[in-house]
């Protein structure tokens, strides 16, 4: 229990738990350091002690690394590198940690003062998520506030009356001769706590089906199972509770095929609470569902799919990504599918063994597939991005043939193969951060599954309406399970996390050591931002790569001629030190799903429509690809973006497939620049194209940039000083309508072939070059880019 202030009393607090004002079985005061594990510090005397504990920051180097305690008390960044704010290493419980002792004056003379962590080379720590004096506040920083009321001498443990006794919604009664109040209890880290290594979902065993569901406040959990979907021979079953925080029904026979869902009941409040025992829930462990709403078929794991051999992926230095939605790439396909097959896993699967597939023609080796786990599309008819997730181990139901037959889980595993056949890898979207309607797990368990604020209420950082509790130990379960049963049942090669930040890091490395277990070459991608935070600098010490929101902000600007060379150099450059630690952990792109897409976004027209581009839209998508393809780090491609798709303006096409599907015709309208994509995305994968992909940090000479005047127009020489073998790659760019000469001193002509400018690519050599090259200078043509190549 956390009380308001300190108590400095001889006696413990009087307290007592209702109903029937039950004296409390034990009342412990905890150990000051207890509470400074959550909140980064507690006072001795007159003394306040910033306190750092490993375990709520697992990504620091603690070996090498040196931390200060900035806050409003001293300057903030202007602590870092000062002895007097430095930490010191200490130890408490046999553990190192590192501590900081100042006078308690000097920091905060009265009221709550703001601090956080930071490293000597100015990384910013987060504070954890679970921290009790974590102020949540707009722009993101989110720091420990210190508070002179509460500094560790608040804090107690206690011990209910009943040995089992089922969390529910008592108060703690406080009752002394002064004061008499109640409050809710809020069991926190008590509730949060609780977790359970059985095996869940249905389970099949010695002819018996048996299931089991996580639910610790229930006070009853019940299954209903039936053969027809129209549940006209329904059979409702109560489970047994088998411990404190699992239900559990064996029921006779092998039940395979059949449906079901579960109600669960408990204590009903309307603010920390959603038992609904008439809501029919779907088993978050389902293996494959008819709808969204459920129900949950019963699929007996032994009939599931298992991959006859492992598809290794390409390196993540070396991919090239397309990010795509199963429906808008199927929609206008130039190929005879049936209506079922359209609409899903079946039709992709045909196309891709087509032998004339646009994801094959565009040289690509990996595919970012929008999420396809069960999501809330209301019908088969309706279309959806599939970013409302309602349950993470069953493949979209209306992407399958017959789901009510759960066709869909073999025909996404003949679809992952197909891809696989052809030599690209399957990247899933994955939506981990919040869950859609309706939000089955609010029935079973709301304190426990989602983030509520001290009365109850959902927070909403991702925008959707719930965050999902990613960091108690069955919701982190929850995702590792699901995560390893894509990869194990349907050799799935690695996942995109939506909204990464409201994951946390913590459990990310968890995922990323359970997955790298079951496949070491697995892919791992963040989009490591929410409406809260920004989690790239952290997630450097781990095997993710991040979306990198700053180069999609640059590359439209720089094609505009309104980027800088300084911007020029940090992102081509792999977004070293603060975003990546190294160039494969920048996912670099132009524009994604969200938002305008590319043409619209830089389209001359008005009403950002570009469906008729103009000659400039046309060039700057040019310097764009060529941009992308000579970045150090990972190029992801929108689908379409070298169709020149446009969706007419549209911001957000969320629900608008008739604007996101591909529109294959444009690549007759605009041949040369759909041939202009896919000649770049070859040679960044041949030979010559290693220069770009490197695998670990470049050295301090690779790169050299020639710039002159005040124009962003500039060029950059790769494998400068040969730790690369003897080749290089010379790259110039000039985003302006007007010419400029760039000087590239030291570069000799005849030592270089020109292999590509913004209209043409060859790989074999440009038997005419638009830029000239004489007396030491480059003159770039207004809005232009050119490739050359040193053997």
């Amino acid at each position: 229990m956390f009380l308001n202030e300190d108590w400095t009393g001889t006696e413990m607090p009087p307290l007592f738990l209702n109903p029937g004002r039950q004296s409390l079985k034990k009342i412990e005061r905890a150990a000051p350091q207890e509470y400074a594990k959550l909140s980064g510090y507690y006072t001795e005397g007159k003394r306040v002690v910033f306190f750092l504990w490993p375990e709520h920051f697992p990504n620091l180097d603690w070996q090498e690394k040196s931390f200060y305690v900035a806050g409003e008390f001293n300057g903030w960044e202007k602590a870092i590198g000062k002895k007097t704010w430095q930490m010191q290493r200490d130890r408490y419980q046999g553990r190192l940690c590192f501590t900081l002792s100042v006078p308690l004056s000097k920091v905060c003379p009265g009221e709550a003062v703001r601090f956080k962590f930071v490293t000597g080379d100015n990384e910013w720590q987060m504070t954890p998520l679970d921290a009790p004096n974590r102020e949540v506040n707009g722009d993101g920083t989110h720091p420990f506030l210190l508070d002179p009321k509460r500094t560790g001498q608040h804090v107690f443990y206690f011990e209910p009356p009943q040995q089992h006794h089922i969390l529910g919604h008592e108060k703690l009664l406080w009752k002394d001769k002064n004061t008499r109040q109640e409050c809710p209890v809020d069991y926190g880290h008590l509730l949060l706590a609780l977790g359970t290594d059985a095996q869940l979902g249905v389970l099949m065993a010695a002819g018996k089906t048996i299931f089991r569901i996580f639910a610790p406040r229930a006070t009853r959990v019940t299954v209903v199972v039936y053969k027809n979907l129209d549940a006209s021979d329904a059979q409702s079953h109560d489970l047994v509770r088998v411990n404190d925080n699992i239900w559990e029904r064996v029921h006779p026979g092998n039940l395979h095929g059949w449906y079901y869902h579960y109600s669960v009941d408990g204590q009903r409040d309307s603010n920390f609470s959603h038992f609904d025992p008439d809501f029919k829930i779907l088993d978050p462990y389902a293996l494959a569902a008819v709808s969204h709403v459920g129900p949950g078929i019963i699929y007996d794991p032994e009939k599931l799919p298992r991959p006859h051999r492992r598809f290794t992926p390409p390196a993540w230095h070396d991919l090239v990504i397309m990010e795509t939605h199963v429906r808008d790439l199927l929609a206008k396909a130039e190929i005879d599918l049936a209506p079922t097959e359209r609409e899903g896993f079946a039709g992709l699967t045909k196309w891709l063994r087509s032998g004339q597939c646009y994801l094959k023609e565009t040289g690509i080796n990996a595919v970012e597939l929008q999420p396809v786990q069960e999501n809330d599309a209301r019908s088969r008819d309706q279309y959806h991005w599939g970013y409302m997730t309602c349950n993470y181990f069953s493949p979209e139901s209306s992407y399958g043939t017959e789901p009510e037959k759960a066709s869909q889980i073999h025909e996404f595993k003949d679809m992952v193969d197909a891809f696989h056949e052809q030599g690209m890898a399957v990247i899933l979207d994955v939506v981990y951060n919040h869950v859609g309607e309706p939000a089955h797990l609010l029935f079973i368990d709301k304190l426990y599954y989602f983030e509520t604020d001290h009365k109850g209420n959902l927070m909403n950082w991702s925008g959707c309406g719930n965050d999902f509790s990613a960091h108690t130990p069955m919701g982190r379960r929850l995702i590792i399970d699901s995560l390893v049963h894509f990869v194990k049942t349907y050799d799935v090669d690695g996942f995109r996390f939506d909204l990464a930040e409201l994951i946390g890091v913590d459990v990310l490395r968890d995922v990323e050591k359970a997955l790298k277990a079951v496949k070491p070459s697995i892919i791992l991608i963040a989009e490591p931002w929410s409406f809260r935070g920004h989690i790239a600098q952290a997630l450097r010490h781990t095997g993710y790569s991040s979306w990198n929101d700053g180069y999609r902000d640059f590359v439209g600007r720089y094609v505009r001629g309104e980027a800088n060379r300084d911007q020029f150099r940090y992102f081509v450059s792999g977004s070293p030190h603060y975003f990546a630690m190294f160039p494969a952990q920048t996912v670099n792109y132009a524009a994604s799903h969200d938002d305008l897409c590319w043409l619209d976004k830089i389209t001359e027209n008005a009403d950002h429509n570009g469906t008729w581009p103009t000659a400039n839209d046309r060039r700057r998508t040019h310097l764009m690809c060529a941009l992308l393809m000579v970045s150090l780090g990972i190029p992801m491609l929108a689908q379409g973006q070298d169709l020149l798709r446009s969706k007419q303006g549209v911001n957000n096409s969320y629900q608008r497939g008739d604007l996101n599907a591909l529109d294959y015709s444009r690549q007759r309208q605009y041949p040369s620049t759909a041939d202009y994509f896919r000649r770049w995305i070859a040679f960044r994968r041949s030979h010559a194209g290693r220069l770009f992909r490197l695998n670990g940090r470049q050295s301090a000479g690779y790169l050299k940039f020639f710039e002159d005047g005040d124009t962003s127009a500039i060029g950059v020489l790769y494998n400068a000083d040969h730790t690369n073998g003897s080749e290089q790659i010379l790259f110039v760019a000039n985003p302006h309508f007007d010419g400029h000469p760039l000087p590239v001193p030291g570069l000799d002509p005849k030592q270089f072939s020109q292999l590509a400018d913004h209209e043409r690519f060859e790989e074999k050599g440009l038997r005419s070059g638009l830029v000239r090259w004489e007396d030491g200078c480059l003159h770039l043509p207004p809005l232009s880019c050119a490739l050359w190549i040193k053997k």
